[in-house]
């Protein structure tokens, strides 16, 4: 199968899967990815089907019925299923370890770095305005201030976080 036979394959199948997803139940794009894929798997077990046309139609169709059939046996959930989101005892531990390690490398930073990303990382979400008041610099300084400091503890925290990385 040529490179041109597929892009003239291309529109038909194209208007078949508009036509038929709805039906099914599902979008075009994912009925024309099934498709594409079960002619590669055509290709490579039993070589190109003697009419591309004729098969495409036929695998289409079929495609849709499988969808159709997945998409009644499915069943939504009553109710949310159970969150994986919560941490369990160890990740919390791992979390405030991090944690720690960060803010002991925060308050070891030059000059005003420690106050101003102690600030940024406080849990009362403060505000620029507040930020320059609380350390009574102008609210412009307190960007290029803050990337001047992130690049500190940047700089501070490579050897830490090399040297636990495995290398390989």
């Amino acid at each position: 199968m040529t490179h041109e036979m597929l892009t003239a394959l291309r529109p038909l199948l194209l208007a078949e899967v508009s036509a038929e997803a709805h039906a099914a139940g599902t979008e075009p794009g994912d009925l024309e990815q099934a498709v594409w894929l079960r002619l590669l798997e055509r290709l490579e077990a039993d070589g190109p089907p003697h009419d591309p046309q004729g098969w495409l139609r036929k695998a289409v169709r079929s495609e849709a019925r499988r969808t159709r059939r997945t998409l009644s046996i499915e069943r939504p959930y009553d109710r949310e299923p159970a969150d994986d989101g919560e941490r369990g005892p160890e990740q919390l531990a791992l979390a405030g370890a991090r944690e720690r390690a960060l803010r002991e490398a925060v308050r070891r930073l030059p000059g005003r770095c420690p106050r101003l990303l102690e600030a940024l990382l406080s849990p009362r979400d403060l505000t620029y305005r507040e930020i320059a008041g609380e350390l009574g610099i102008s609210q412009g300084s307190l960007g290029p201030e803050r990337s001047r400091c992130l690049g500190c503890l940047r700089r501070l925290l490579a050897p830490e976080v090399a040297a636990r990385e495995a290398r390989g």
